[in-house]
Order: C-alpha cells, then sequence, then structure tokens
C-alpha cells in the first residue's frame, strides 16, 4: 500500500533515553486506513517535501499542441520538435545527490532528437579510443512539471510559435491560464 497526504509538521520529539526521533504531523486528508494498513510494518519509506501546486493538464496539452503546429511549419517530426523544446525550456533530470544528469553515448543526435522516452541535448563531444562520444544533458518530461516550471515552458514555446507565425491564444487568454494554474482551477481549454 502506498499513500499521500498533504499537511504540515506539527512538531518534531526526541526521546531522552534513546534519542529516537518523532515526527508529528497534521494531515489535510483522512489516514486512518494507511495507518491501520502500515502501523505494524517494521520499516516505512517516508518522504516530505515542500507542497507546489501541480500544474494542469489543459497546460500540458497546450504545450503538445503548439509542439505540433511548429513541427508542422518547419518540417520536423513532433518528437524532434519536442525534444528541441524542452531542451530549451525544459527542466533537467537530477540524480540523488541534486547534480543535472548527463549521459555519454557514442549515438548521433540526429537519433537522439527523434526519441520519445528520452528528452536530452547534446552538450557537447569527446573522441576516446579513436570514436567520437557525445554528451547528452537529460530533461524530465514536460507530464512531471510543476506550475512554475510549465509555465516557463509555455512562455518559451509560445515565443517560438509567434516567431514562425504560428498563432497562439492572446496574451489575455495566456494570464488567464497562468492564473488557474496558480489557483488550481486550470478550468481553460486550449482554443487552438
Amino acid at each position: 500500500m502506498m499513500a499521500e497526504f498533504t499537511g504540515r509538521f506539527d512538531s518534531l520529539l526526541t526521546d531522552i533515553i534513546t534519542g529516537t526521533q518523532k515526527a508529528v504531523f497534521c494531515i489535510n486528508e483522512e489516514a486512518r486506513e494507511t495507518f491501520e494498513a502500515l502501523k505494524d510494518c517494521e520499516k516505512l519509506v517516508i518522504t516530505v517535501k515542500k507542497f507546489r501546486r501541480k500544474r494542469s493538464i489543459d497546460a500540458n496539452a497546450y504545450f503538445h499542441v503548439l509542439v505540433g503546429k511548429i513541427a508542422d511549419e518547419m518540417a520536423i517530426s513532433k518528437a524532434r520538435c519536442k525534444n528541441i523544446l524542452i531542451g530549451r525550456y525544459g527542466q533537467p533530470e537530477l540524480l540523488a545527490d541534486g547534480s543535472e544528469a548527463v549521459m555519454k553515448a557514442n549515438v548521433p543526435v540526429e537519433w537522439m532528437l527523434e526519441q520519445e522516452a528520452l528528452h536530452c541535448r547534446c552538450i557537447g563531444s569527446r573522441e576516446e579510443d579513436g570514436k567520437e562520444l557525445l554528451f547528452y544533458k537529460i530533461y524530465r518530461g514536460s507530464h512531471t512539471y510543476d506550475t512554475k516550471e510549465m509555465s516557463a515552458l509555455i512562455d518559451g514555446t509560445v515565443a517560438e510559435a509567434k516567431d514562425q507565425g504560428i498563432e497562439t491564444i492572446t496574451p489575455g487568454q495566456l494570464e488567464r491560464l497562468k492564473h488557474d494554474w496558480e489557483s488550481g482551477r486550470a478550468v481553460m481549454k486550449s482554443p487552438l
């Protein structure tokens, strides 16, 4: 069983004899069923992170609409277009230590840009043992972005679309869409 809750820290207690720490949370959702199911587990994985409102599915859909229009205008594949845009305006994949994920490969850039499941950008090359090796910075897929990250991706993508002469939503509609992301309502559907 896995559960995810929102809430806040209430207190952190330390047993003066054993030194064991106990965290107390105020939870916004009903947690009794989860507690009953997991209370006897000897060890759990506990992750606590700052709450960030998720971006709307409509924002991601609008990004993909623009990707398709830009790809058509440039006569390139949607996968290539998406990888280019995510490489310019997207968020890097981070390793456990917080560093950005970089991959070393002998795979040509042209092939990498056509990948659907892996988003990357070539950041350099080096010759090793007589072969050219390329270094690719890896990016997260747009479906993982929060509101702020998606907003940056959309802003860059809208600018690229305008540069190609592609009609986009009006600045007022874009501002309302961003406001909806921030408020969590995300009620506006893409008119394009």
